[in-house]
């Protein structure tokens, strides 16, 4: 096709009114896009865009379609009727076919719809470009089915991408609607194709995304150069990590593993599973156990103490260090009319009659110099 001419001077200005409702919408255009567009006073995207640009850069990286009129229809898959009363009917083969009644349009007639699109908002106008595009999409799908098993979920997706580049597209910068919903439909395959890959989801963090589309071609590129591909290297490379390499690394070699899933009988008769093999973050029965004994005796001890205090040392003693909510020595100092250093030196004097009753009765299983109440 022809390049549009940019937008005269005299034409209308592009209506801020949003036309077409088409959902989740992509972030930001290529940096090669922008290079092309003439207008750049153009209208900001909205704030509800948020395709993550580490899925266009990988959508740059395969390749830009130039143009509907190029595209050759893929391969359609030999179904074989052998055995069989009834053919069996192709689901791609038939939506090719529904495809190929769209008559593709002209540059001046895509220009003109795509004008009576942002002017005026005539959605019979969008749908013309949609349905004209409809094998850009699946050209664009095919380049990926290897990376994903059914072709159609990537048609789908890639059409949801053309339904928000025909809602974003301006015909009044210069663009190919086939070059610039290219962008978008790659976005949405990549982003599709990331949130399936694995039953759990791989590509959470920045860093993730890009070491899934970009790890493997940056492993190749070293080898090709006569490096050794060490995951330093990589991390260099690639900007993140040392570790969210080897994790995107082991991530990759192995599929997922269920914990539940049964490995085989255990010695009480029952299935054993992953689950029973992890590490528990809980405490050792046997720690829990003797702690909790060792508490009640220390517990005794600090009574049998206690009932030895008389007067403000025992005061101190049971309201300084047996109870929850501990009083202060200005507070015991207030109480007896004394002051807050004589209220420490009684502390004091208590603490080490407390230590020797202790390592007499205990030894050095409580360290009396390591507790404090300030």
């Amino acid at each position: 096709m022809a390049e549009r001419s940019t937008k005269p001077p005299g034409g209308k200005k592009r209506s801020k009114k949003a036309v077409i409702d088409v959902g989740e919408a992509p972030a930001e255009k290529d940096p090669e896009e922008a290079e092309e567009a003439t207008d750049e006073d153009a209208e900001p995207a909205e704030k509800d865009v948020e395709i993550d640009p580490d899925l266009v850069e990988a959508a740059t990286a395969v390749g830009e379609t130039e143009s509907v009129d190029d595209l050759e229809d893929p391969p359609e898959p030999k179904v074989s009727t052998r055995g069989a009363s009834l053919a069996r009917r192709d689901p791609m083969a038939a939506y090719m076919s529904e495809v190929r009644r769209f008559p593709l349009l002209t540059p001046d007639e895509e220009k003109g719809l795509a004008t009576r699109l942002v002017e005026h908002g005539d959605t019979s106008a969008a749908r013309k470009l949609i349905e004209a595009n409809l094998r850009l999409v699946v050209k664009i799908a095919y380049e990926y089915r290897r990376a994903h098993r059914n072709l159609l979920d990537l048609v789908q997706e890639g059409n949801i991408g053309l339904i928000q580049a025909v809602g974003k597209f301006d015909p009044y910068r210069g663009v190919k609607l086939s070059s610039y919903a290219a962008f978008w439909i790659r976005a949405y395959i990549l982003k599709f194709i990331l949130n399936n890959w694995r039953l759990v989801k791989i590509g959470t963090t920045q860093a993730q995304r890009k070491l899934f589309f970009n790890l493997r071609k940056e492993r190749e590129k070293l080898e090709q150069h006569g490096f050794q591909p060490t995951t330093k290297l990589l991390a260099e490379k690639l900007d993140v990590s040392e570790k969210d390499v080897i994790e995107m690394e082991r991530r990759l070699a192995a599929p997922e593993a269920s914990l539940d899933a049964p490995l085989g009988a255990g010695d009480d008769g029952g299935e054993r599973t992953r689950m029973d093999y992890l590490p528990s973050d809980d405490e050792r029965p046997d720690r829990a156990v003797a702690q909790s004994e060792f508490a009640q005796l220390l517990r005794s001890k600090l009574e049998t103490f206690a009932a030895t205090l008389e007067g403000r040392e025992q005061t101190i003693f049971r309201d300084r260090w047996l109870t929850d909510e501990p009083l202060t020595l200005q507070e015991i100092g207030d109480r007896y009319n004394v002051s807050r250093e004589r209220a420490r030196q009684l502390e004091k004097r208590m603490l080490d009659r407390l230590k020797k009753y202790l390592e007499a009765e205990l030894g050095s299983a409580v360290d009396i110099d390591a507790m404090t109440r300030e």
